[in-house]
């Protein structure tokens, strides 16, 4: 079984091994103007976030271009180390090197950006359904806890940039998609930029039935960015984002119904007709200022609000948030380096209660609000103080420090039961300190990075409380240390691109949530876990003609996670595999193109079985998912461009897991429901239109 794995893996390798050879010998007869050509392609154009020589992997729009603007997973899975896990458009959990992947719903222990706006609520959580792909221009993410001005989470950050208006003009752009399981897409945006001021105003709406039985999704957004310079040294950004969508919860499903029935939702879920409706507001501004000589400084107050209701069967959840920070970030020359220094304060209030679901009462209708049951109100606090300092040591070789400082704060109060049986409670974390430290050395075809971390994990709101809501005044912070090392070459006169990492991190102190009912969970401290891993991404650019291009590209990740010491009861878990993280991944594939309106992309993604038990009784199986797409534009009258896409997902047709529940448990006799099941073949076709002045 080793073996012919292994060997699958390999065949897989096999074309990227051999075209490099294939194609250098070729490659011999052209100039070196076609190779730095090459370069450019390869290297994307996009700026960096990440500060000084810290490391980061980021995707573009001809990356996202590759699939449908509805599969943020492909997307974003094409990055080695960083697999996200969607059971539907409305569920979706991002892991960073195994972190992550503990967390029964959601994303948490990793920092996410919108446009350098900290959009990660009090608790640790973050949404990146709440951002619509179309209005995407870039995705950056730094992985494990080295980026000091992006927090230091042991998962990392992700960083999400919109799309910037073509300097010097005025463009309306619309995009209209149809596809399987009805659905249909469409964005329409407006952008102009001249000098000194530029905005980008963009409505979309999305409505699918969805793949399987009580699956719809229907939403709605809005988004405003927009900048102004004020004189020759100050400018002011705005951004405004609005979400309003409606997503019926087919939940997860068992083995049987998975493997014989992968359409069907859980039968209490459809009997229920859960569901989840939620309203998202994020509204920002950033004021930047050129001090006199290097020093220059920007400032961000934003705030957040979400209004969310979720009938499931067991009860009925309704619950909203609102919260509001500042983010301010100096930077400048020092001595003979460069330093950044600033902080990030952010306060929240959660308010949310449970309510009876008399659905079984509701001859048939669905879900229907009884009783309350609860009655809850939790304040959040978080202040993040960072700085780093990088320095050259010699030529080719330069050093950078940082450090963070983290406060975290929740305040906990029970506003339904009164006298001994209430439960309120403050529950304070030390301030923990996180310094780290990264060397680089540069050649003219490449560069060798070290990095040491220290990065930290707050426990998410199940993890504070107990089944009973009470604060449980033992649970701590994750707490771990990552060793890193890693390289960038440029090959064959910079036509190939490689990039290759190895890490080592070790977490104590690993937070577990152990489900002990339908919807309750009880966090606390088990032990220590292991993360060791290998990522290698390439990208081979291949001038086959003066207008056809080939580029084969793939991103391969090895994670060997391991718990080291967990003991959980009578039962001892020290040496299996880390719960929900694949040993290996694989995403490859080739992308033609003929000069800069015609493309075609083949993509193919392997993900390897995932132990789904602490005792590592059960894992789901290793599949391969292939996709293609084509893309088509061409000017038609004037300044108006229509722009054609369309693309087959999973094609042959694959019954695979897209998202796993871990160490789930069978209540009544049932069996443990663990799969949610991923989109069958299905089929996309875009129709766009632009006009530019």
């Amino acid at each position: 079984m080793l073996i012919s794995r292994y060997m699958t893996i390999y065949r897989f390798f096999l074309p990227f091994l051999v075209l490099p050879a294939f194609f250098y010998a070729q490659d011999q007869k052209k100039d070196s103007i076609t190779s730095l050509s090459e370069v450019i392609l390869i290297e994307k154009g996009i700026e960096k976030k990440a500060v000084g020589i810290t490391p980061s992997g980021t995707i573009g729009i001809k990356e996202m271009e590759r699939y449908s603007p509805l599969d943020i997973a492909s997307s974003i899975n094409q990055i080695s180390g960083v697999y996200l896990l969607s059971g539907a458009l409305n569920t979706n959990r991002i892991t960073i090197r195994g972190v992550g992947a503990r967390t029964p719903y959601g994303t948490d222990k990793l920092r996410l950006y919108f446009n350098n706006i900290p959009v990660t609520n009090g608790a640790g959580f973050s949404t990146i359904e709440a951002y619509d792909m179309e209005n995407l221009g870039a995705i950056e993410v730094i992985k494990g806890p080295k980026g000091s001005s992006f927090g230091t989470n042991l998962g990392g950050a992700l960083i999400l940039r919109t799309r910037a208006p073509e300097a010097g003009k005025t463009s309306f752009t619309n995009s209209s998609t149809f596809g399987s399981y009805k659905m249909f897409k469409n964005n329409l945006a407006f952008r102009h930029s001249e000098n000194g001021f530029n905005i980008n105003l963009s409505y979309n709406h999305l409505k699918t039935e969805g793949y399987r039985q009580n699956n719809q999704f229907e939403r709605d957004g809005l988004l405003l960015t927009s900048s102004v310079k004020l004189g020759n040294n100050d400018r002011m950004d705005f951004l405004f984002n609005y979400i309003d969508y409606t997503a019926q919860i087919p939940s997860s499903l068992n083995q049987t119904d998975f493997e014989e029935n992968p359409t069907h939702a859980d039968a209490n879920w459809l009997a229920a007709r859960g569901y989840e409706a939620n309203k998202y507001t994020l509204a920002g501004v950033t004021y930047s200022h050129q001090f006199k000589g290097s020093l220059q400084n920007s400032t961000s107050v934003f705030y957040t609000y979400l209004d969310h209701y979720e009938p499931r069967p067991f009860n009925i959840l309704d619950e909203f948030t609102h919260g509001f920070g500042l983010r301010s970030v100096f930077r400048g020359n020092l001595f003979s380096g460069n330093f950044t220094l600033g902080g990030e304060a952010y306060r929240d209030e959660y308010h949310w209660g449970t309510f009876e679901n008399l659905y079984e009462d509701n001859n048939g209708n669905g879900s229907l609000q009884g009783n309350r049951l609860s009655d809850n109100q939790e304040f959040r606090r978080q202040l993040n103080i960072f700085a780093t300092f990088e320095v050259p040591l010699t030529g080719n070789l330069s050093a950078q420090v940082g450090l963070n400082l983290n406060k975290t704060t929740y305040n906990f109060k029970d506003l339904f039961t009164i006298g001994e049986d209430n439960k309120s409670a403050r529950r304070s974390f030390k301030p923990i300190l996180l310094p780290s430290m990264k060397l680089r050395y540069r050649w003219q075809n490449g560069s060798l990075f070290a990095s040491v971390d220290r990065g930290f994990s707050n426990p998410g709101l199940e993890e504070t409380l107990t089944p009973d809501g009470v604060v449980n005044p033992d649970i701590s912070q994750e707490k771990g240390m990552n060793y890193e090392l890693g390289g960038k070459f440029l090959l064959f006169d910079g036509a190939m691109q490689v990039n290759a990492t190895v890490y080592l991190m070790h977490i104590k102190d690993l937070l577990v949530a152990q489900r002990v009912g339908e919807d309750q969970y009880i966090g606390r401290n088990a032990g220590k876990t292991r993360h060791k891993g290998l990522e290698l991404e390439a990208r081979y650019a291949v001038p086959v003609s003066g207008s056809l291009s080939l580029t084969p590209f793939f991103a391969y990740t090895l994670s060997d996670h391991s718990f080291v010491d967990f003991v959980d009861g009578e039962n001892d878990y020290s040496g299996n595999p880390l719960t929900g993280v694949p040993r290996h991944r694989l995403s490859s594939g080739l992308d033609f193109a003929y000069g800069n309106d015609v493309a075609l992309n083949i993509s193919h993604q392997f993900v390897d079985d995932i132990p789904l038990t602490d005792a590592n009784t059960q894992s789901s199986k290793a599949y391969n998912i292939f996709t293609t797409s084509a893309r088509y534009s061409l000017p038609l009258i004037g300044p108006v461009k229509l722009r054609l896409n369309a693309g087959i997902n999973n094609v042959l047709n694959t019954n695979y897991a897209a998202s796993v529940l871990i160490n789930a448990v069978g209540f009544g006799g049932s069996q443990p429901r663990y799969f949610y099941p991923g989109n069958g073949r299905n089929y996309f076709g875009r129709i766009g239109l632009s006009y530019v002045f």
